[in-house]
């Protein structure tokens, strides 16, 4: 097949691309001109030069390519912006930015076969956060999963921008979307989960709020398993939840950490929302001043503030066939080794 992955050279797209080429498709590595190709290096690798901020620019790239090689049968849009330094950027670029693509896509006649959209979990933001249940042995989860006939209710940007890019692809009759909406993605080449790996390493985990936290997460290799299933089964106009299929405790994901570390001596700071707040609104502020996007931001307080993230990923289970093979320990102990090959730890 021939496959477009916006994106490409970022940390999802990047895992996507190897994966097409290992399975022997085609696939151009859509990025800007000035994105870095460290992680693109295979000589396999076709490049498509995408200016998602300038629709007129896309249209002419778009142009061009459908005149060489008549578009292509899938794309995988990952293109997208997690951190931004203005609330109205997260949507130039999530929301309209895949709006004219569509568009270009749809007036070009270039609409692939299958149009997969890296959405997020994010865009239901803090619900089902009220107890469900007691705590047992046998049960220590105490919230009740968030299922794809709840109501959206987003509480960042970034989910707010996700979300209204996820509605205008339904609006569009016919459009041969799919929707993935992962958990938290962790893996090699993640920046944000490297963070809390270099501050265990130094000795201090940090954690928010004393509520119970029920947290999932997805290894990247089996989100890409969910792309690729999600190419070759004949499923269209569907949203997908996608994690690894298991719950862990907030404290889980830093225990791991420590394991794969040696077991370094750790200083584990509970800090209050209020006193979480107040961090991210500061460190917001300077990075306004700086012109710089930092890594703990108004958008980040929210996240890390929602209790309940377990999602149901039963429909993907059974309509793309998807089987999660990295549960957290396995993930957590490939990613930590590859930090410590590449020079990060």
């Amino acid at each position: 097949m021939k496959i477009l992955v916006t994106g490409a050279s970022g940390f999802i797209g990047s895992f996507i691309v190897e994966k097409g080429l290992e399975e022997g498709h085609q696939v151009w590595a859509g990025m800007r001109a000035t994105s870095s190709r460290q992680y693109l290096a295979d000589p396999r690798t076709r490049f498509a030069e995408l200016d998602f901020a300038h629709p007129e620019v896309l249209r002419a790239q778009l142009a061009a390519y459908n005149a060489d090689f008549g578009g292509w049968d899938i794309i995988v849009h990952a293109a997208g912006a997690t951190k931004c330094l203005h609330r109205e950027d997260f949507f130039r670029t999530n929301t309209e930015g895949t709006r004219h693509f569509v568009d270009l896509l749809r007036e070009l006649d270039m609409v692939p076969r299958r149009f997969i959209f890296i959405s997020s979990l994010s865009v239901f933001g803090a619900i089902r956060e009220q107890p469900v249940r007691q705590a047992t042995a046998d049960n220590p989860w105490i919230y009740a999963p968030i299922g794809e006939s709840d109501r959206p209710r987003p509480n960042t940007a970034y989910g707010e921008s996700k979300l209204e890019a996820e509605r205008y692809l339904k609006s569009l009759p016919d459009f041969p979307y799919v929707i993935l909406r992962p958990t938290g993605v962790y893996g090699p080449r993640e920046k944000d989960y490297f963070v809390m790996a270099q501050s265990i390493k130094q000795h201090v985990d940090f954690c928010v709020g004393f509520r119970p936290q029920e947290i999932t997460f997805v290894y990247v290799k089996d989100l890409v398993q969910a792309v690729y299933a999600a190419m070759e089964k004949d499923v269209l106009r569907r949203e997908f939840f996608i994690s690894d299929g298991r719950v862990y405790h907030s404290t889980d994901f830093s225990d791991l950490v420590r394991d794969a570390l040696g077991h370094p001596f750790m200083l584990r700071v509970t800090a209050p929302v209020w006193f979480l707040r107040a961090v991210c609104a500061v460190s917001d502020r300077i990075a306004r001043w700086r012109g710089k996007t930092a890594t703990l931001n108004r958008d980040k307080f929210h996240i890390l503030c929602q209790r309940n993230w377990q999602c149901d990923i039963a429909p993907a289970i059974k309509e793309l066939g998807y089987r999660p093979e990295y549960p957290l320990d396995r993930g957590v102990k490939e990613t930590i080794d590859w930090y410590r090959k590449e020079g990060w730890l």
